[in-house]
């Protein structure tokens, strides 16, 4: 009798504990919702949300009525959900020319420019043969120069090689040879270059984008960089070839919004001091089609995160916690974190009443039993009281093994740095980003809804609504870990 008595007390604590550490309004985190939320926001008809376009905007809307069905109020701008902010585009004109030896060459087709410049060009071509063999003494001062490409050395082991390629051949054979003065810079296509042409050149088509105050706000290169095929090499190699180029820039305004509700907090003093979620609505828009397909749907990056935004209000507005809650979904991430870093310059709450930021990035693919953090190793790590929250939420729910690998600085991705917590953390605020890792369908017209893995996504953001249920109630905020300064 004393066992079984024994035995009943065990399991009344333990129950006890474990409705103690369950949220109250998990239950309304529900795979269904999150199934019909993706498909509204990451179907076709949206066409990829690229920021930059209608589409981006078309989306925040839907967003934002999504916000007022659910009951957040408006935190925005001018008592709404939105937060509009000017995106500064640089884009190569159509009325740009170029001809090598006075042949037109086709923009896109026959060439392709990878950093833009407003330059008249009118000169013999240098080559300097290969990559690899390059005569660091010949005097390259005012003339336009050109390469073959060589991979020889470049890490092609890295998510979106074909994206990357171009600017790795750049960054290790073109900035020299800007530092010595040349005008201009052709690199050759080699086999892995032409591989990547037509990736490379949707990139290169869009130009570049910043807000106010930005690197890119104003174009300040003087050097343009371009490809070739692999074909023209044998145009260049008695040095007698000619290039004549009038590259055009033009300059544009284009909105982005961010999408803003909140929930206020039930506890009289907590309540003025606020918890941020963060995702992003941008994805990539119409692109070269791959296996049929020219969308790029966006439906792990970032629907995924839009979506369980979406829950975890839901859980929030049934049973609100004593601070309150923002959920902040931005704009033009895909563009340089333009949305965050806009709203940490001008935020619609006091910054210093922001008490942690849980923002994710891609949460609904690979293993079901595996994600992680990103910001829970120092130097990363910018808050042990809300990373051990985090902890303690994955523990207490989905249990994920978690990959810390992608936290260390030595990290070829350098993802840390690639998600809308950045400008939050870089001001101190404690900082972290939930995700599932990258697949070989990232930033692809295969990141579409059918290849989502439901009851993971479910998993994640329960851990969300989890760890956010902690902070907003902890009766002390999350501290910043002293001295903290992020490295790379």
């Amino acid at each position: 009798m004393k066992k079984i008595c024994l035995l009943y007390f065990l399991l009344v604590v333990i129950n006890t504990s474990f409705a103690q550490n369950t949220p109250p309004a998990l239950n309304l985190i529900k795979t269904e919702d999150l199934k019909n939320d993706m498909k509204g926001l990451a179907d076709a008809h949206f066409k990829g949300r690229s920021a930059g376009t209608l589409d981006e905007l078309k989306a925040a809307m839907w967003l934002g009525e999504k916000y007022r069905a659910i009951g957040l109020k408006p935190a925005g701008d001018d008592g709404t959900y939105f937060q509009y902010f000017t995106l500064w585009r640089n884009q190569i004109s159509e009325q740009t020319t170029i001809e090598l030896n006075n042949k037109k060459l086709t923009l896109w087709r026959d060439i392709s420019i990878a950093q833009m410049a407003n330059v008249n060009l009118n000169s013999t071509i240098t080559y300097l043969g290969n990559a690899l063999d390059i005569d660091t003494t010949v005097d390259v001062k005012g003339k336009i120069v050109a390469i073959e490409a060589n991979p020889k050395g470049i890490n092609l082991d890295v998510s979106l090689p074909t994206w990357r390629y171009g600017r790795s051949i750049f960054v290790k054979y073109g900035m020299p040879l800007i530092k010595r003065g040349a005008s201009a810079i052709i690199f050759i296509a080699d086999e892995t270059a032409e591989n990547a042409w037509a990736d490379a050149n949707e990139n290169y088509k869009r130009g570049n984008y910043d807000i106010d105050g930005g690197v890119n706000a104003n174009l300040t290169t003087t050097v343009p960089v371009l490809w070739l095929h692999q074909e023209a090499k044998k145009y260049l190699l008695g040095n007698t070839a000619s290039l004549k180029a009038n590259i055009i820039v033009s300059k544009y305004p284009y909105p982005s919004v961010n999408i803003i509700g909140k929930i206020d907090g039930t506890d009289a003093n907590l309540k003025a001091e606020y918890l941020l979620y963060s995702g992003h609505t941008d994805a990539h828009g119409i692109r070269n089609d791959i296996k049929g397909d020219s969308i790029c749907y966006g439906a792990d990056d970032n629907g995924s995160v839009d979506v369980a935004m979406l829950s975890n209000a839901r859980a929030f507005v049934k049973n609100p916690a004593k601070r309150s809650v923002l959920f902040v979904i931005h704009g033009a991430e895909e563009r340089g974190l333009l949305g965050s870093r806009y709203y940490t310059a001008h935020p619609t709450v006091p910054i210093n009443s922001i008490v942690a930021v849980l923002n994710g990035d891609m949460i609904g693919r690979n293993h079901s039993d595996s994600a992680t953090v990103l910001g829970a190793i120092p130097p990363h790590r910018n808050s042990l009281d809300l990373v051990n929250m985090t902890m303690e939420a994955n523990k207490e729910g989905p249990n994920f093994k978690l990959d810390s690998s992608w936290d260390d600085v030595k990290h070829v991705e350098g993802w840390y740095f690639r998600s809308d917590h950045l400008p939050y953390a870089r001001l101190g605020i404690p900082s972290i980003m939930y995700t599932t890792l990258l697949h070989p369908d990232y930033h692809t017209q295969q990141d579409n809804i059918e290849n989502i893995n439901y009851p993971k996504l479910k998993k994640m953001a329960d851990w969300m609504y989890r760890t956010g249920w902690k902070v907003a109630n902890a009766k002390v905020r999350p501290a910043t870990d002293k001295n903290f300064k992020l490295e790379r």
